[in-house]
């Protein structure tokens, strides 16, 4: 019994040391440029783009196998930033996928909420906390407005309103183009 237990303790240390040789010699290294990518994407995981995440989406972008204006929830300025970055022009959002909004939050009537969890399956950044038969809630700075979850409800207790504009999501607007009859056209 002890020579077992001996021989299985060796077979074990020799098996763990190959594969920690194995672990270091033969990394995988991840393709800097998906990682950039990924980063620009808003990480909405909505999958309006046509694939189902923003990783995967990222990797068909870096592959050449998508192109830039696949994302919604990114759009113009996610556009313009991976056209920055892989030096290509900007191009518009492709209709086929939706159309640009408001940053926008899930919002669940409690008092109509029946449990079902449904909406929970459906959140792909796990941002609905609740439990089955019991009143479900969103973790609001958790919610990326991908609007998964308003589908599956039945009975329609979610809303989709738009993200209060606060000093945390207040963004310095762009300048306006002087028109012609503003007073500096005026006196050329």
């Amino acid at each position: 019994m002890l020579s077992a237990v001996l021989a299985l303790t060796a077979l074990a240390i020799v098996f763990g040391l190959l594969l920690g040789f194995a672990a270091v010699r033969f990394k995988v290294e991840g393709d800097p440029l998906v990682d950039q990518i990924d980063a620009i994407l808003p990480q909405t995981q909505c999958g309006q783009c046509g694939y189902p995440g923003c990783r995967p989406y990222a990797t068909a972008i870096a592959a050449g196998e998508a192109d830039i204006n696949r994302c919604p929830p990114g759009g113009e300025t996610t556009i313009v930033a991976l056209a920055d970055l892989l030096g290509r022009e900007p191009i518009p959002l492709d209709e086929e996928v939706g159309e640009e909004k408001e940053k926008m939050v899930a919002i669940i009537d409690e008092n109509i909420c029946i449990g079902c969890t449904l909406c929970i399956q459906a959140c792909p950044v796990d941002a609905i906390l609740g439990a089955a038969k019991q009143m479900h809630t969103v973790i609001e700075p958790e919610c990326t407005g991908c609007e998964l979850c308003v589908e599956p409800c039945p009975v329609d207790c979610i809303d989709m309103v738009p993200v209060k504009e606060d000093i945390f999501h207040w963004k310095w607007p762009y300048p306006e183009e002087p028109t012609p009859d503003t007073p500096q056209e005026a006196k050329s």
